[in-house]
């Protein structure tokens, strides 16, 4: 009977493992980089090669990069939500094209309207990997001295702009 106990024991502590989750958001994936300096890069912009952008540039504002690629579907959900807001003027928005070729990019921005106040190329995936990028699209919101606040995974959302990106935003320009 007892030789039962600890199997039993060590099954039930799996399920409660598994059952907590099953109940996390995997789009809430702590990023070590929140509350930390966004890492620097300096890249071509995607509408002018010759043009290099880096983060240095927005010293002293707090702005949005949005990480995304012209082959992503989710990026195509998101866009119409980035298009509104960029209309809205609230802070800046950066695209970072991750992983992309240059014309898809450009053609696919020209299609879909272009929210960015310029967008920046990684054709390699070196500035993706050195921001944490786990999948295109992501979005971070970055504040004036250069600190990242907050990462978003996935598409944002009507939601996420409203309750989460919107308020940090404005916490941020005070």
């Amino acid at each position: 009977m007892n030789r039962f106990l600890l199997p039993l024991g060590i099954f039930v502590v799996l399920v409660g493992f598994l059952a907590v989750g099953l109940t996390l958001n995997p789009r809430e994936v702590p990023s070590p980089l929140v509350g930390k300096p966004a890492p620097a890069f300096s890249v071509p912009q995607l509408h002018d090669e010759t043009a290099k952008f880096s983060p240095q540039e927005m010293a002293g504002k707090v702005w949005l990069l949005n990480v995304w690629a012209s082959w992503c579907v989710s990026c195509r959900e998101e866009h119409p939500i980035l298009n509104e807001f960029a209309k809205t003027g609230t802070t800046p928005l950066v695209g970072l094209n991750y992983k992309d070729k240059r014309e898809d990019g450009i053609r696919w921005l020209a299609r879909f309207g272009n929210p960015y106040l310029l967008s920046a190329v990684d054709s390699d995936g070196r500035v993706g990997i050195n921001y944490g990028v786990y999948g295109v699209p992501e979005t971070y919101v970055i504040d004036k001295a250069g600190v990242i606040r907050f990462k978003q995974i996935g598409p944002v959302t009507p939601e996420v702009l409203q309750k989460k990106i919107i308020p940090l935003v404005q916490e941020l320009n005070k």
